[in-house]
This record gives structure tokens, sequence and C-alpha cells, in this order.
């Protein structure tokens, strides 16, 4: 039997009516479309395509695409984007979270922002109808978070083309995305400079996808090698201009670790919710748990850092709508956010007892998809330096 957890949230200020009807919306369509089948991906290792375009049908991606591209066109209001990753993890859905939030927080920026006209209406449309699922390529084997030391080369050719080498690793959406924002060297000898990004699409010649990974968490969720073997690429996938690869990653990185902060603390606060209602409930010594105080003390530190970690949180998401969040404020929610939620999983494990380490209740699957939110987007020890470096300490 699964335990589907659904987090009590007290309404936030920081949302409206709108926000609200959205959420409902969104809860409704994970109840009916995504819950009774969450199992069954985890097991193949995979979401279904179809899901994708499933939740595009229902206006679930690409909010803010403009109207004109089919999207809802709600702007830079990254409150939408908030309420999924609260409702996915509410409900003990980790892997379609971190899909789907992949597409909406940290790849679509990318089409927005940087494409011109021709490429927004190639692709924009697509995106927003689950169509086209996106992925990002940065990350290469011996390389983790420096992004500068990418060695995956893009070379020019006579006709204006690019030949692409290179291999990527631990690419989320790798099985499934059609196009990929992949960064190359276009000038192997500029560290920052010879940096672009390209928009590698599923049928590019010498472009071959490797295994889909088999990982300690988030076993729904795709994750897979990306080679490229003289892959021909058309310049008309080049975002923007040659050299402004490094400029557009550093860009987006704001935004991508808010959403893996606004991940943290929407899990954390889900595994307190179920494990409220298993102490509640779970009888030791003819009493239930909860009547000692030791568990209680516990359950209400993880209440009182939750509270404080979500106050920093939706603050953090009102500068981003400003667009005001700094660099070092997006690495500091990441930091506190990702921690936090290691330390609530895994003490909410300890809680449930042997129960707690089976994956038919929801905090055992949350507590091993909770230890990679610590390395994605920039490992923890790297937010520490994005943060001291900020105080004027390096």
């Amino acid at each position: 039997m699964t335990n589907t957890v659904t987090a009590s949230r007290v309404r936030r200020a920081i949302y409206d009516d709108d926000h609200e009807d959205f959420r409902d919306s969104f809860r409704r369509f994970l109840a009916k479309e995504i819950v009774p089948h969450f199992e069954q991906w985890e097991r193949d290792g995979i979401v279904p395509r179809e899901y994708y375009a499933l939740a595009g049908a229902h206006g679930f991606l690409g909010m803010q695409v403009p109207e004109e591209y089919g999207g809802a066109g709600v702007g830079h209001d990254f409150r939408f984007n908030a309420i999924i990753t609260e409702e996915c993890c509410a409900a003990g859905l980790g892997g379609f979270a971190l899909g789907i939030g992949l597409h909406n927080d940290v790849c679509l920026p990318y089409f927005l922002d940087y494409c011109n006209e021709e490429q927004k209406q190639r692709w924009l449309p697509g995106i927003v109808r689950g169509e086209l699922i996106t992925a990002i390529a940065m990350t290469e084997p011996g390389t983790g978070s420096d992004l500068a030391g990418i060695r995956t080369k893009a070379m020019r050719q006579d006709d204006g083309s690019y030949l692409i080498d290179g291999a990527k690793t631990f690419i989320t959406n790798g099985i499934n995305a059609d196009l990929i924002v992949t960064a190359a060297k276009t000038d192997p000898k500029e560290r920052h400079r010879g940096l672009s990004i390209f928009v590698i699409e599923r049928d590019t010649p010498g472009f071959e996808r490797g295994r889909n990974l088999e990982k300690v968490g988030m076993h729904s969720q795709d994750t897979a090698e990306l080679f490229f073997d003289s892959a021909r690429v058309p310049a008309e996938n080049l975002l923007r201009n040659e050299g402004d690869g490094f400029k557009c990653l550093v860009s987006n990185l704001a935004q991508e670790r808010l959403s893996i902060a606004l991940t943290g603390v929407a899990v954390a606060e889900a595994a307190l919710a179920a494990t409220v209602d298993y102490v509640k409930e779970r009888q030791a010594f003819g009493q239930p748990i909860a009547a000692n105080q030791v568990v209680r003390h516990s359950l209400a530190d993880c209440r009182a850092e939750i509270d404080c970690a979500q106050a920093f949180v939706d603050q953090c998401t009102r500068e981003l709508g400003e667009r005001t969040l700094t660099p070092e404020r997006a690495a500091s929610a990441k930091l506190i956010c990702t921690e936090l939620q290691g330390k609530v999983t895994d003490r909410c494990v300890q809680l449930h007892g042997g129960y707690g380490y089976m994956t038919e209740y929801a905090v055992g699957r949350m507590y091993a998809d909770a230890r990679v939110s610590r390395i994605y987007g920039g490992a923890n020890e790297i937010m520490k330096e994005i943060i001291s470096k900020g105080m004027g300490l390096g």
C-alpha cells in the first residue's frame, strides 16, 4: 500500500486567489493523472512522454511563455512554478517533480531569453504543449560544477554548421528530451569567453544517448549519458552569439537554485506532515509514539526550522519576480533548504522506525530522493564559496 502524502499548508501571503485556483487545478490533475501511475514509473525508471503532453494540455507547462507562442503569458511570475513544485512534493512525486521542474524552471529561460524570433516560433509552442521535452547538458565526466572546465568542443564548418564532439553525464530528462540546451567550447583557448550554447535536437546526426542511469533515488526520473561524435548542428541552433555561453549559464543559475530550494523545503514539509500523522497513530509500549517528549520536541524543531526556511524562500521568490534575486541569495536558499531537506527526511525515517526504510512509505522515497539535492545545481560546497565571495572573503 502506498502512503500518499498531502502536506497541510497555511495559506501564505505570497499567493493570491489566482495562484490558489491554479494550485487547486494542479492538485486535481496530480490526483487523477499522475499519482495512480507513479509507482509503476518508479519501477520503470522513466515517466512516459505522453504525460508531459497531458500536463501541457492542462496548462501546466511554460506558463511564462507569451500567449502568441501558446503560453499563459504570466510574465516573470515564478509563483506558478513554485506551486507545481510544492504540490508534486506534497504528493510524494519526487521524480515527476524533478522532470517537470527542469522543463519549466531551468530550461525554459534559455528559450525565452536567448532565442531569436525564428527560434521562438520553432520551439516554444512545442515546449508549452509538452511535445518538445527539454533538458540541459552542462555536466561532463570529470568537470562537475566547474562550468569553465567544459571540454565538449564545437567547431564551425565552412557551411556555417558546427561539429560537436564530447560527452555529458547525469543529464536529467536525458532519455525523453527532444531539445537539449548544450554547453560547448567554440574557442578552447578561452576559459570563459570560449563557451557557447547550442540546442541539440533529438534527431541530430552524430548524437547518441547512453543508458538510463540507475540512481539511489529519483527512480522515475530518466537520467542519461549523452555522446556527441561529430554531431552536426546547424548555425540556426546556436543561442545568441559565439562566446556568450558562460554569461547565459551564470545568469540562469539563480532561478535554478531557487527551484531546488523550493523543492527542499516542500519535501521537508511533506515528510513532517506524514510523520506527525504516523506518530499519532503508531503505538509503542501501550501509548502513541507522540506521547514521548523526545518525539514531540524533535518534530517541533523540524516545524520551526521549516517555517524559517519557508519565509526566506518566499522572499527570494518575490525577489526573483522583481529581478533583484542575487546569486548569493539564491545560493543561500539552496544551501539552507537542501541541508534542511536531508535533516528532516532523515529524522522522519528514524521516527517511522523500520517502516520508514520501506519504499511503500513515502518518507522512505523522500529520504532517498533528498540526497542528490545537495549535489546538483552546484554542490553545496560551491554554494558556500559563492556566499563567502559575496561577503568579500574571496
